[in-house]
């Protein structure tokens, strides 16, 4: 029977706490939907933090849990048939541990794909040009004087947020009343495009209160809060 013991990636990250998920990661947006996933939904786990400052992600332990050298990833000791089980893609992760704690995910099988829809519209869309505009607009894109690259990813980051915006008028969340890992997934990317990459004014965001309404609620979650700083950077 396979142990947490038998990838190779503990090797480079013990686990103090074996019988808990295993969660390596660093406080980005796409890592943070896991801890804070994690955090609502109360399961044991221990975080460890893949620094890309030292290259940790493209070390062999850590391409030996995920060949795609991203985080976040996660071992569960306790997955299907009680085997341990390793994953990577925050979405999958996602889907994993809400059907895993029965929680997040609606019940009615409809709604449940329909949450699954608006996950992959942050995994499809938000998140690869949220991502360019923080590219173009904080770091080395800046320097390029030809700025229509630049203006392409915003004018799909507002048409995004438009979308989003559509969506969250007269309801509580994405899906209405309940929360789920649609929010869990999108909002961070949200926060981060406003407060680290400084885009909010590029992307005019003032044209989208009912996001900034949902943002609000969200960042204002005590689970959300926590998440948000795990792994803590050293």
């Amino acid at each position: 029977m396979t142990t947490l013991a038998d990838f190779p990636i503990t090797k480079k990250w013990p686990a103090q706490f074996p019988e808990r998920i295993q969660l390596y990661s660093l406080p980005t947006p796409n890592g943070v939907k896991i801890s804070i996933a994690l955090e609502e939904l109360g399961l044991p786990y221990e975080a460890h933090l893949v620094s890309f400052d030292s290259n940790d992600q493209l070390s062999p332990e850590f391409l030996s849990l995920n060949p795609n050298n991203k985080i976040p990833a996660i071992i569960d000791p306790s997955g299907p048939n009680g085997e341990p089980l390793g994953l990577w893609e925050s979405g999958a992760i996602l889907i994993y541990l809400a059907a895993k704690a029965g929680k997040l995910l609606p019940d009615d099988l409809a709604l449940r794909y329909e949450t699954l829809q608006w996950l992959m519209f942050q995994m499809g869309g938000v998140g690869p040009m949220f991502g360019q505009v923080g590219f173009f607009h904080k770091f080395a894109g800046k320097e390029y004087e030809d700025k229509r690259p630049r203006d392409r990813y915003v004018a799909e980051a507002s048409r995004l947020l438009g979308v989003l915006e559509q969506r969250l008028q007269g309801r509580q969340w994405i899906m209405g009343e309940q929360y789920t890992i649609a929010d869990i997934a999108i909002f961070p990317w949200i926060r981060n495009l406003i407060e680290f990459y400084g885009a909010g004014e590029l992307v005019q965001i003032s044209r989208f209160p009912e996001v900034q309404r949902v943002l609000a609620a969200f960042v204002a979650r005590p689970a959300v809060a926590q998440g948000l700083t795990i792994p803590a950077r050293s």
